[in-house]
């Protein structure tokens, strides 16, 4: 019998080389921050001689506007699973009706632009007094991180055999503790996808900062650098040192929750 042709190296060589293509801009950024201020054309490929002067500038003038999307990310976070959890317990082990529809409108909310959403609740917040703070850019957050974590906790949380449940209600468990002691310990893996799917939807917002935010006091990172952009366009080694300060949380995350989102996101596929 032929033995199949060895496609190992071959196919290893273009995926190094497409990977290298899509991280160059990542590398690009990196550079360019540790450059002197100036003009990056001007940098070299590699750093030789890092200066790290862009750094030093970019946690002095953005400092404040990390902490403010730090807040903001976790609030989003723990009032999302909050909503969540509870909810997605009972759409999938509760006998409720309408179940369906239910979760129907949690799919529309998803389809829903969010510069709609933006605009309802900028005229809300006027009225409300909650412009410029962080409450109300974790409760317009979210908005994208409750129907989601909903999806993502149900489909695990049917997964869960119905017998465990039971087990716990016969040793005298409430509904309540039932799903405190029991579905959420067996659920840490979708929670955290949950949570870090979240993290990144506040994270990286954009639309919802420039909408609700109208002064200097709560201002996220992606907002401050868009703005530190048109400022600094002489010091670009401050705007990419920003650049890479803010992508640095959601990297770390994402490397350190690798194997929780993996099996979060495939263990509810199967029952």
């Amino acid at each position: 019998m032929k033995r199949a042709p060895n496609r190992g190296w071959p196919s290893t060589i273009i995926g190094v080389l497409l990977l290298a293509v899509m991280l160059f801009p990542v590398y690009w950024v990196v550079n360019a921050s540790l450059q002197p201020a100036g003009n990056t054309l001007r940098g070299g490929w590699f750093p030789l001689h890092p200066d790290f002067s862009g750094y030093a500038t970019a946690l002095r003038d953005q400092g404040t506007n990390l902490a403010t999307s730090l807040v903001v990310a976790l609030g989003s976070v723990a009032l999302s699973l909050g909503l969540a959890a509870p909810a997605a317990y009972a759409l999938a082990h509760f006998p409720l009706r309408g179940t369906n529809l239910v979760l129907f409108g949690v799919l529309v909310t998803q389809m829903v632009p969010g510069i709609v959403v933006a605009n309802a609740l900028y005229g809300s917040y006027n009225d409300l007094g909650l412009l410029n703070s962080h409450l109300g850019l974790i409760l317009a957050d979210s908005t994208a991180g409750v129907p989601f974590a909903i999806l993502i906790l149900r489909s695990f949380m049917r997964s869960i055999p119905k017998e465990i449940i039971e087990a716990a209600r016969v040793d005298g468990a409430g509904n309540w503790r039932a799903f405190r002691s029991v579905v959420l310990p067996v659920s840490a893996n979708a929670l955290i996808t949950a949570g870090v799917f979240t993290f990144l939807f506040t994270w990286s917002d954009f639309l919802f900062a420039l909408t609700l935010t109208t002064t200097e006091t709560v201002r996220p990172i992606t907002l401050g650098i868009y703005e530190y952009i048109g400022a600094h366009t002489n010091r670009w080694n401050a705007v990419m040192a920003t650049s890479v300060l803010a992508s640095a949380p959601a990297a770390v995350l994402l490397a350190a929750a690798q194997r929780y989102v993996a099996t979060g996101t495939t263990s509810g596929a199967v029952r």
